[in-house]
This record gives structure tokens, C-alpha cells and sequence, in this order.
């Protein structure tokens, strides 16, 4: 294949990746990196790569299989068996209402910051609703796939110059940093926390393959597996690169500062972009204001249209494999998904933190399920032999498997015994 053919091919396939990265860039990076940064400097650097690497095989399998076969892995989880898929969709609906409420509390706390619009948190969440809404109904997947790579590339270079200037204006100064405090509960608490989100939950996995079969319809391209990998990789690199820069701005701007973060949505915003901008000055507001919506409003986007497309498309294979699909299901679990999460948004009001930690412990707990679904599906038999992973990729994967269980049994552990 000549080089121009190649370059027109990949161009054709890029998309699904860029799309994962909007919907990872969110609550994993603003609010939990951040966190980290805040409260331990640097030291849990090594463990965001760490879950990266464990991570990366179950997301990887997402792309090669739907490259490979052409089906998304919802049809994969079917064909392994009724009991599989409906096991996945149990599992989805509970994270999906959970995550979409959170992501859109967080949203509509910036969308008030930045607008200066006291309002209702409600209020301010069911406006993001909204546009969001306006955007799917409208623009559908070839507008969407448009302006996340726009968010994602502006939202790229403004974080690292917003680290660059950071550094610039603090400096690195290692400081002695207690763990102590990782080994009680809350402290695991906030490990999975931070490891549930980072770079997403696996059940997140799903979205891609269903992308790449929109961005088949889109182009008209089929993609090779070397370009689906090629378009996987950009989008989990960018993910993690942006989840250390995350930490590093939480630990350049508000390690040691002694700020407690409120669990208003409205007020952890301003408490957010107001430290930074103590430390880069006022100029830097709107830049750090920009760059924390963008990354909270593409995730947003990308959540409410992701587990739309997999809820849809779990209910089509598991009630109407055989017999006519009503469109209208797809609106009824965009409702169902919009109203459930405003309703969770008002329970938990002035819990932005509690809420975003349980439905990121809630992902990081479902994890080894999700995993181990992925993995049996690019090793079946039915999965061409030259494509099932190799043995590094197999011992990665169990890896990854054990390690994600072993977690979440201690967390379970303790919060029995305490």
C-alpha cells in the first residue's frame, strides 16, 4: 500500500480514540488527579501509570475486536451467551446512571462558575443536560466525532502550558509526604477512587467498538487492525499524558496549601480555579477556567451519547435480536439516563466529592468483571487464532485481572471490619 494510501486510510479511522479520550478526560483527571496532586505532591504518579499499564489490554481488546470481526463487543458478550450480556447490562445501567449524574454535577458547577449564574446546582446541571442533549439529537455521531477532536486538541495544549506555567511559578520542591493515612479505609477508599476513573471504567471499554462501527458508517472506510490500534493508541496516550499533568498541577498549585475542598459543586470550582490562579496569576483565570470545563463537558458528551449507544444496543440484542427494533427505545434510555442522573444530582447536592467517589469506587469494584469479559472475548475460539493476544499481552492481562480483584477485596475487607 503506497504511504499517501496509508495516511488516507488512517485519517479515515481516526475517531473512536480521540472520542475514548474526551469521555476519560473528565472526573479521573480534574477531580481525582487533582486530588492526588493536592494531597500526596508527585507520590502517586507511579500508581496512576501503574493502573494505565494494567488497564490498557482491556481497552486495547475493544478496538481489535470490533476492527477484527466488525461487531461491537455488546454482540460479542451476547454471542457468549444471553447470561453475559444481561450480566453487563445489569452492571451498566447502575454505573451509567451514576456516572452521568456525576460528570454533569461537576459540569454544571464550572457552566455556573464561569457564567455567573447563581443558580440551583439542579438548575445548572439540567442546562448541560440540555445542550448536550441538542447536540445528540442534531449533530449525531459525525458532529460529535467533529467537535471532540476540536475539545480534546485545544484542551491538550492548554493543560500542558497550564503545567509549563505552573512549574514556572512554583518550582518542584520535594517535600516529605506521609501514606500513612492509604492504609485505613477512607484512604483505600480514595485509591480506587483515584484507580476506578483512571484513565475510565472498563465497562467504558464498550464505547469504542461501537464507534468504530458508527465511524465505518461515517466514512466508508473499513479499518485495518494496525489503524484501529494506531487510533486506540492516540487517544490512551493522550489520556495518560493529561492524567500526570493533572497531578502535577494539583501538586505544583495545592500541595501544601492546607485548602479543604468543599463538597459544594459551585464552590470545589471556584476553589479549584481560584488556587491556580493565585499561583499563575489573574491573567490565567479564564485559562484555567476553559480548561476545566472543556474536560468536564466533553466527558459529559461523550458519557450521555456512550452508554446511550451501549444500553440501546445491549436491549436490541438481548429482547429484539429477531424480530423489529422501535428507535423509540433509544430515546427512552436517553430519558431514563437524563432523568435518573438529575434525580441523583438532587439527593446528593451538596455532595460533589461523595458522589463522584462512589460512582468511581462503584467502577473500580465492577472492574475485574468487565475485564475478564473483554479477555474471554479475544480469546475465544471463534476470535481468529493470529489475532487473539500474545503471551505478553496474556500475562498483562491476568496481571491486571488479579490486581484489580485484589484491590477491591481489601477495600471490601476493611469496610467489613471497620
Amino acid at each position: 500500500m503506497m504511504k499517501s494510501e496509508k495516511i488516507k486510510g488512517l485519517l479515515s479511522t481516526l475517531g473512536p480514540g480521540i472520542l475514548f479520550a474526551g469521555a476519560a478526560i473528565g472526573g479521573s483527571h480534574l477531580v481525582q488527579s487533582t486530588r492526588a496532586g493536592a494531597n500526596y505532591g508527585f507520590t502517586l504518579m507511579g500508581l496512576v501509570v501503574l493502573t494505565l499499564v494494567l488497564k490498557y489490554p482491556f481497552f486495547q481488546y475493544s478496538h481489535r475486536y470490533a476492527a477484527r470481526t466488525g461487531k461491537s463487543l455488546v454482540e460479542g458478550y451476547r454471542e457468549q451467551g444471553q447470561w453475559v450480556l444481561g450480566l453487563f447490562f445489569f452492571f451498566a445501567v447502575i454505573v451509567g446512571i451514576i456516572n452521568v449524574a456525576a460528570v454533569t454535577l461537576v459540569t454544571g458547577g464550572l457552566a455556573s462558575y464561569l457564567t455567573h449564574w447563581t443558580c440551583h446546582p439542579a438548575l445548572s446541571s439540567a442546562a448541560v443536560l440540555a445542550i448536550v442533549l441538542l447536540m445528540i439529537v442534531i449533530g449525531k455521531y459525525p458532529f460529535i466525532d467533529k467537535i471532540m477532536k476540536v475539545m480534546v486538541f485545544v484542551l491538550g495544549i492548554f493543560t500542558i502550558l497550564a503545567v509549563l506555567m505552573a512549574l514556572k511559578a512554583s518550582g518542584i520542591h520535594p517535600e516529605p509526604v506521609s501514606l500513612t493515612g492509604l492504609t485505613e479505609l477512607s484512604g483505600i477508599a480514595f485509591l480506587l477512587a483515584l484507580m476506578g476513573w483512571m484513565p475510565a471504567p472498563i465497562d467504558v471499554s464498550v464505547w469504542p467498538s461501537l464507534w468504530v462501527k458508527e465511524r465505518r458508517i461515517q466514512t466508508g472506510h473499513t479499518p485495518s487492525l494496525e489503524e484501529s490500534l494506531t487510533d486506540f493508541h492516540i487517544g490512551y496516550i493522550t489520556t495518560g499524558i493529561l492524567a500526570l499533568a493533572f497531578i502535577a498541577l494539583g501538586a505544583l498549585v495545592m500541595y501544601g496549601t492546607g485548602e479543604h475542598f468543599s463538597n459544594s459543586s459551585v464552590v470545589f470550582s471556584r476553589q479549584l480555579i481560584e488556587l491556580y490562579t493565585q499561583t499563575l496569576g489573574t491573567w490565567s483565570r479564564w485559562i484555567i477556567a476553559l480548561i476545566a470545563f472543556l474536560t468536564m463537558f466533553s466527558t459529559t458528551l461523550t458519557t450521555l451519547d456512550g452508554y446511550s449507544r451501549t444500553l440501546s444496543e445491549s436491549v436490541r440484542e438481548l429482547f429484539y435480536r429477531n424480530r423489529k427494533y422501535p428507535f423509540s427505545v433509544f430515546w427512552m434510555i436517553v430519558a431514563l439516563l437524563v432523568l435518573s442522573g438529575l434525580l441523583i444530582i438532587g439527593v446528593f447536592l451538596s455532595g460533589i466529592k461523595t458522589l463522584v467517589d462512589v460512582a468511581t469506587i462503584l467502577a473500580f469494584l465492577t472492574a475485574p468483571v468487565f475485564a475478564l469479559l473483554n479477555f474471554r472475548l479475544v480469546s475465544a475460539r471463534h476470535f481468529p487464532k493470529e489475532d487473539r493476544p500474545g503471551i505478553f499481552m496474556q500475562v498483562l492481562s491476568w496481571c491486571g485481572i488479579l490486581f484489580l480483584t485484589g484491590f477491591s477485596l481489601i477495600y471490601l475487607w476493611k469496610m467489613m471490619s471497620s
